[in-house]
């Protein structure tokens, strides 16, 4: 493969929460492994979130180190650039200003994570950038509903690609003039594989984030599909009663009610700002689970979209196997040994029953399951194939 200069353009320092490090890690090192010239930029006048306050403002310190450590640890010192366009003047840490206005021109392609940055006109020098959808169907439905803004951003991209693999083949959401290819999240499988079983007493655990405020909650055709796994947990609270042992979520569930109706049930709730204040610790819990219970989005489930969560990825390539709600992925990698979908609690308890029995065989299998279909180089290889780079 010739070697290309590629910039990964996303949001891990103004969201410098574990998850979306690991999601931009993920591409950073990936490429770097296929041999590329890689550059990570943040180019956005979003305001910083610090989650050491729980506070979004202007002051970009925490965002400024977090860039600085995370270069240090995966090797992309000297090659990232943080641009905070809320400033009056025309700052840029890291790389100058200059050096970014050059990459912009002579990159041989800019991969737009999540399809979260901003098209400003120093961006739009380029006619490579890629679009990677983490969440199906938002833009999909806005294009069906003639939303403007959705068609004029989608079309400056020279490809897009979408976690939903089912996207224009199988799910009913209309694609129209848009070609929309599947593809996965990228995991570097050896950052998670472990040798070690996981402690004694180690239950099936999740991190989700209970309150999206109905932040991308769809209405469409009649109907409204929510940006929120918190109404498919609700459906399967009785999850640990049925399968015998006690679950852990960690999440941000404030609702004394509702925590009392989970504790009944048999759940465990964890704060997830003490696990994902740093992707280490992170790593650690997922590493240190028995496997992965979660639900996944309303909007996924019912529109059929094909989607699979990066974290549950980063549980199998672990060695962890996941019991996972089903979104119609498994048309595409199996359910079975190691990752199990289900649609009713009754799938839920026997899965649990066969990871019980042989537990060792599915650790084997999650990990190999993530090794075949998600691994970083394999997934990107393809990528940037499809996108004529």
């Amino acid at each position: 493969m010739t070697r290309k200069r590629i910039l990964v353009m996303g949001f891990m320092a103004n969201i410098p929460i574990a998850g979306v490090v690991w999601q931009h890690i993920h591409y950073i090192v990936g490429l770097q492994r296929l041999g590329h010239e890689v550059y990570y930029i943040e180019d956005s006048s979003s305001l910083p979130y610090d989650p050491t306050l729980h506070a979004v403002d202007n002051d970009y310190s925490y965002a400024l180190n977090t860039l600085g450590r995370l270069a240090s640890q995966f090797g992309f010192e000297g090659r990232w650039a943080f641009c905070p366009r809320y400033l009056p003047e025309d700052q840029c840490f890291g790389l100058t200003r200059s050096r970014l206005l050059e990459l912009y021109r002579t990159a041989d392609a800019i991969l737009n994570i999540c399809g979260a940055q901003e098209l400003n006109k120093d961006v739009l020098q380029s006619e490579r950038i890629i679009y990677v959808e983490s969440d199906p169907g938002l833009e999909q439905i806005r294009v069906d509903k003639g939303d403007e803004n959705a068609l004029g951003y989608l079309s400056k991209h020279r490809t897009l690609f979408t976690f939903g693999e089912n996207i224009g083949n199988g799910s009913p959401i209309p694609t129209h003039q848009f070609q929309w290819l599947p593809t996965r999240q990228p995991i570097v499988t050896d950052f998670w594989k472990t040798e070690a079983p996981p402690p004694a007493g180690a239950i099936f655990t999740s991190v989700a984030n209970w309150n999206t405020g109905g932040l991308k909650d769809i209405e469409w055709r009649g109907e409204k599909y929510l940006w929120s796994k918190s109404l498919e947990f609700l459906k399967f609270i009785e999850a640990p009663e049925r399968a015998g042992e006690p679950f852990e979520l960690a999440t941000n569930l404030k609702d004394p009610p509702t925590r009392e109706r989970f504790f009944q049930h048999g759940w465990r709730l964890a704060d997830p700002d003490a696990i994902s204040i740093h992707h280490d610790l992170y790593r650690r819990y997922l590493q240190e689970s028995k496997g992965e219970f979660t639900s996944a989005k309303d909007q996924y489930v019912r529109l059929e979209t094909g989607w699979f969560s990066d974290r549950t990825a980063c549980y199998l390539a672990a060695g962890r196997p996941a019991i996972t709600q089903d979104t119609g992925f498994t048309r595409h990698f199996g359910s079975g040994a190691g990752l199990f979908a289900f649609r009713t609690l009754e799938d839920i308890a026997e899965a649990v029953r066969e990871i019980n029995a042989d537990y060792a065989t599915h650790c084997r299998a999650a990990y190999e399951i993530a090794a075949e279909h998600f691994e970083a180089t394999k997934v990107l290889a393809s990528l940037l194939e499809r996108a004529g780079i």
